[in-house]
């Protein structure tokens, strides 16, 4: 008689839920899933809170509705499938700024992530090289090559595009700095696209026409309630028994798969699996694979991780332009670095008393000592410098609260890629039923965490024996 699957879901966040999900679907009836989470709370960044009185996210805002190829995004299809749908909710403004000069500009159009596709248009807020991306008769990028996204753009737009466009985009998203951040990670569709266009201008256009969109279709949207409603509702469809406050310690490969070791050093639980999902940052997943993996631990444990401090403001009747937020330079020598209008940004958030909820990041990679200042000084702080862009006081919070996420966004240097498929192969070949997940290795975002940890339950279904669907 056959005995039931044991899995093991370490992390508790979306990557870990979207598996725990994912093996419930495909795995035998009476699998057993289990996921430990170290902390109390599960969703990782998924994290909704309450300020003023309604739900505001302490965590991640908001996922992309289409993938790279214009189809439906895996958050949206998990979101179906949870039977949430009905909750789905847009941005009302979309429109966002860029903060030049110490005053607001609108963020030009038909760029991509920051990398225009006509340099005409860019013009308000940055001055391109003249003649610089000339054809100069072979594609920008070597084929399986990676550069970084601002080496790439000064070499053919200059300093400025880079400085007042993409690195602010890409430090609203990840925290870091488009001289340090891989193409082919950051801007996978670009980076193809650069593999055969001759132009920079020629491989943003490239990558749009590669992923139409309908127009007027929404990029982004969010669920009414929060996203905290899509992290119970994947725990409920999972049927997986949760462990919070649960440290995996040790991984210990055994005949038939995987003894854990959980909880503190003095008692420990000791658990006996047949796989593994491994859906925790890289650094704790290094730590756990250096026994049964070493060589593996070693390359994984080279991401490095930007820390962010997210402030969120409630402010009495306000005067705030039509926008959904902006983004900062570096250059500008604020602390904020993004702010959202939350309730301008999102209808259903909006309040009839006229209280407004704003939120803005704070931290960018390699400033982690910025965030060190106690809680109510990066408040006072975010409250300054927000009167100061928008050029009229603000009047005083009634309400407010400071998240801080240590460690929280990964910093993919050129050729992580390849380092990752190199690590998970090498994984494969030793411990088919030891499977990573999750930001560290695939990118930021809902949808590529639900389909990270979409994509480990089915390796780990197909290393037990596929499924008795």
């Amino acid at each position: 008689m056959r005995r039931p699957w044991r899995v093991a879901v370490v992390g508790g966040g979306i990557a870990g839920l979207a598996a725990a999900v994912r093996l419930r679907d495909g795995a035998p009836a009476d699998t057993e899933i289990t996921v430990y989470e170290q902390s109390g709370a599960l969703g990782g960044k998924l994290r909704t809170g309450e300020l003023a009185g309604q739900p505001v996210e302490f965590g991640a805002e908001s996922f992309l509705m289409r993938d790279p190829t214009g189809a439906q995004s895996a958050a949206v299809a998990l979101i179906r499938r949870l039977g949430l749908a009905e909750r789905i909710v847009h941005p009302t403004v979309g429109q966002a700024a860029l903060v030049i000069d110490g005053g607001l500009r609108p963020i030009p159009g038909g760029t991509l992530v920051g990398v225009p596709g006509d340099l005409d248009r860019v013009t308000t807020v940055a001055r391109p090289l003249a003649d610089a991306d000339t054809d100069g008769g072979r594609p920008l990028v070597e084929p399986d090559a990676d550069v970084s996204v601002g080496a790439l753009v000064r070499s053919r737009f200059g300093d400025e595009v880079v400085e007042r466009l993409v690195d602010p985009m890409l430090g609203g998203v990840y925290a870091g700095r488009a001289d340090d951040l891989s193409l082919v990670t950051t801007m996978p569709a670009l980076a193809r696209a650069a593999r055969v266009e001759h132009t920079l201008v020629g491989a943003v256009r490239a990558a749009q026409a590669a992923a139409p969109r309908a127009p007027g279709a929404p990029v982004f949207g969010t669920l009414v309630g929060g996203l905290g409603t899509l992290v119970e509702a994947a725990v409920t469809a999972s049927g997986a028994t949760v462990r919070r406050d649960a440290a995996v310690r040790e991984l210990t490969p055994t005949d038939t798969g995987w003894r854990l070791t959980v909880g503190p050093t003095r008692d420990p639980d000791l658990v006996d699996v047949d796989a593994v999902v491994l859906a925790v940052p890289a650094r704790p997943a290094a730590r756990l694979l250096a026994g049964p993996a070493p060589a593996v631990a070693a390359g994984v444990g080279e991401l490095d991780y930007a820390s962010v401090a997210l402030v969120t403001l409630a402010v009495p009747q306000p005067r705030l332009p039509e926008l959904s937020g902006f983004l900062v330079p570096s250059t500008e020598g604020l602390l904020i670095k993004a702010a959202t209008f939350f309730t301008t940004k999102w209808g259903h958030l909006r309040r009839p008393d006229g209280l407004a909820l704003l939120r803005a990041s704070v931290g960018r990679y390699g400033e982690e000592a910025h965030l060190q200042r106690p809680d109510a000084d990066l408040a006072a702080t975010v409250h300054r410098e927000l009167s100061a862009v928008l050029g009229t006081p603000l009047p005083a919070p009634v309400d407010g609260h400071v998240q801080r996420w240590g460690g929280a966004l990964p910093q993919y240097a050129p050729g992580h890629a390849d380092r990752v498929a190199a690590a998970r192969a090498a994984l494969r070949a030793a411990h088919p039923t030891l499977v990573l997940a999750g930001a560290g290795y695939d990118g930021v975002g809902i949808p590529v965490c639900v389909r990270s940890g979409e994509t480990a339950a089915e390796e780990i279904i197909t290393a037990l024996g596929g499924s008795a669907r």
